[in-house]
């Protein structure tokens, strides 16, 4: 779980908080609540402070223990509802989209339910809750709106994800996004690219492209090479220095992607391709549309074009019916691939999925024992690859609270093109998060990257202003340049092995 605010009552406005579960598309969902609200006249309290007048939960379904979770986090703020008159809460996200009526029998204290199509009625539905003094319950089965057409308040000045599709049309049997989110909707071109524009006439300079399949975007439209035009238009955006996208499927990834990728500047040498497993038998089981000659086939195209590519993956441990040697597999794939990166999952059932129902379950011992040697073998290669960027030279983005220990080491954190996390020597110039300085690997670990030596260079950019412009407006103070609070605080893949992300995760 993540929490994008903490938040109490301000003299006589109205506070809220949002806590979000699951993937990028909820996070990026949240932003958009996070800009009703404040559209709505409520306001964001200090960090750290108890309590809310309006708490939101943006919830996933993707977990065999989602619902757990929920109504063990619902069950804490009963007592504190019941203490503080006139405090609201409001379930929306996967789960409120499969439980519906469910929510407020087992928590009759939540005020409002909503679904993931209809985000943009969460203010609407708060007050109608209290001026009638009932839950409201509204889920609609469709979309009303593109997301991006809301209010957003955005987390980072230098930073954004643009959402350009929204639903998936695969039926994994593991997934239950699809009957969640709906079938896929894409945004027309234009929009997206005039929400780029606009995001970097504002200071931001790296946007990633998301959605839940994010390469078939065009299905809608009726254009296949929608995806790769897009990319290159992305690459004809003056002051737009990076392009990242996620999630894509190996279905979907054309000859047409590759050579975009490796032919526009800005689109940055990073790839995040779901495997899930590496075994054909286990592939069809899960109803994936592809075999493991064609995901290292793709591979192959994309290390030939951009040879200095960060590849990431996600797996899938002990799926039902999967063998010893279905599991060798993919321990296959991953030697040959050499990942970058691997997001490993233990399967577990979800609720509503058809692997749910089906034989072959998987002990839990035999799981734990093929995952922890899953692991051990991609944290081997994880720090020879990044050995290999030792003696590089990189332009990094510096980053926001990305690095732990910078405060006790006096480094800053940056994310180098590739996406890799480097901590680097802190010089003596001032250097602002949206910066960019150039530096050479001296050290490398399993999970960063280190460049102990004096930064070589520092280039001042835009959204370093924004980043300094927003920072000063919250300390009261005036800003010495331009900007504007736009972007997502950490952009790119999630936490280190051997963590396995939240969300759906499951591309």
């Amino acid at each position: 779980m993540s929490s994008i605010d903490r938040s109490q009552s301000v003299g006589g406005t109205r506070t809220y908080e949002v806590r979000t579960y699951g993937c990028q598309m909820n996070v990026h969902d949240s932003e958009r609540l996070a800009g009703l609200l404040e559209d709505a006249g409520y306001v964001r309290a200090p960090e750290g402070a108890d309590g809310a007048d309006v708490v939101v939960f943006n919830t996933c379904a993707v977990r065999e223990n989602a619902d757990n979770k929920l109504y063990g986090n619902l069950g804490h703020l009963a007592p504190k509802k019941a203490a503080r008159p006139g405090m609201q809460i409001a379930v929306g996200g996967c789960l409120a989209q499969k439980d519906r009526d469910t929510i407020v029998k087992k928590a009759p204290w939540v005020d409002v339910v909503f679904g993931t199509h209809n985000i943009g009625k969460l203010p609407v539905l708060l007050e109608r809750a209290r001026v009638q003094e009932e839950a409201q319950v509204e889920i609609a089965e469709s979309l009303e709106a593109f997301p991006s057409t809301l209010p957003t308040r955005r987390e980072s000045a230098y930073a954004a994800w643009v959402s350009i599709s929204v639903g998936c049309n695969n039926t994994c049997t593991f997934c239950i996004v699809p009957a969640l989110r709906g079938k896929e909707k894409d945004r027309r071109p234009g929009d997206i690219l005039a929400e780029i524009e606009a995001l970097v006439g504002e200071g931001v300079s790296e946007i990633t492209l998301l959605g839940q399949n994010v390469n078939a975007y065009g299905s809608d439209i009726g254009d296949r090479e929608a995806f790769s035009k897009l990319l290159r238009a992305c690459g004809k955006i003056e002051g737009l220095e990076r392009v990242r996208f996620t999630s894509p499927h190996p279905r979907d990834f054309t000859d047409d992607v590759i050579a975009a990728m490796a032919e526009t500047p800005n689109v940055m040498p990073q790839l995040h391709m779901p495997l899930q497993s590496g075994s054909d038998t286990v592939l069809k089981a899960m109803r994936r549309s592809y075999r493991q000659e064609r995901y290292l086939g793709i591979i192959e195209k994309v290390r030939a074009a951009i040879p200095h590519a960060a590849i990431s993956t996600d797996i899938i441990v002990g799926f039902p019916g999967e063998t010893d040697e279905d599991f060798e597999q993919t321990l296959h794939v991953v030697r040959e691939a050499r990942f970058a990166q691997a997001f490993t999952f233990q399967y577990s059932k979800r609720p509503g999925t058809p692997a749910a129902e089906m034989d072959g379950q998987i002990p839990k011992k035999v799981v734990q024992e093929r995952y922890e040697r899953l692991v051990a073998l991609q944290e081997e290669i994880s720090w020879e690859e990044n050995k290999k960027q030792v003696g590089r030279t990189l332009e990094l983005m510096v980053a926001e609270g990305e690095g732990r220990k910078d405060d006790t080491t006096h480094r800053l954190s940056g994310r180098a093109p590739d996406n890799r996390l480097v901590h680097f020597t802190k010089p003596d110039q001032e250097v602002r998060p949206g910066d960019v300085v150039t530096v050479e690997i001296t050290y490398a670990a399993p999970h960063h990257l280190l460049a102990e030596g004096p930064v070589l260079d520092v280039r001042r950019t835009r959204a370093g202003d924004a980043w300094e412009k927003r920072h000063a407006e919250k300390a009261g103070k005036p800003a010495q340049s331009a900007g504007v609070l736009l972007g997502l605080p950490k952009i790119g893949v999630p936490e280190p092995l051997p963590v396995a992300a939240t969300g759906c995760g499951h591309d």
